[in-house]
């Protein structure tokens, strides 16, 4: 639930408490736009359980009916608390008529389902994940402290050399987790467990 005016503001989430269900469906054939339509319901629904953080679909490639949903909460508990729950319970009996295969999930902590995707035996030689994480981090180490520099005069706090570090090495790690790194693991996933 959103922050209200009597409550004090949420801190961040810990990055490495925040835990992860990797939900995976395959649906019947022309069953997509009801199933689209479900997913809407389902997330706006989600999103006003505490905990919440984010929700990302990969759709399927075209031929194909798999949709994986990765559905991020603050720790476990939130997370257990929104799987157990009625109201998804509900949303599944809802949608049970358009899964060919039933409702399948994983539950993941911290940020290592990135580069230990479902349904792999094996995860990607130690080497392979530092390339990856170097190279998906780079480009934000140089760019956001680059970036904070003007707000420094706007924001006091941001001259102080620590705060300006910490800031930006919390903005690197949020991009590289929320944006960068998920892209680049799936394009590069031959490459990472070959």
């Amino acid at each position: 639930m959103p922050d209200s005016a009597d409550e004090p503001p949420r801190s961040p989430p810990d990055i490495h408490a925040i835990v992860t269900a990797i939900i995976v469906h395959k649906i019947r054939p022309s069953t997509e736009a009801l199933y689209d339509a479900w997913l809407n319901d389902i997330r706006e629904a989600s999103r006003r359980f505490p905990g919440y953080l984010s929700t990302d679909v990969i759709r399927p490639i075209r031929g194909l009916r798999q949709y994986t949903v990765i559905l991020r909460f603050e720790n476990f508990k939130t997370l257990n608390d929104w799987m157990g729950s009625d109201v998804r319970h509900s949303f599944l009996k809802r949608v049970e008529p358009t899964l060919e295969d039933g409702d399948h999930y994983e539950i993941r902590t911290g940020i290592d389902f990135l580069l230990d995707p479902p349904g792999r035996a094996r995860r990607p030689v130690r080497w392979k994940q530092f390339l990856l994480s170097w190279f998906a981090i780079a480009p934000f180490a140089v760019l956001v402290p680059w970036l904070l520099r003007p707000l420094s005069d706007i924001v006091p706090v941001l001259q102080s050399p620590l705060v300006n570090r910490v800031v930006a090495a919390g903005c690197c790690v949020f991009l590289m987790v929320y944006v960068l790194l998920p892209p680049f693991a799936r394009v590069l996933s031959k490459w990472l467990f070959r």
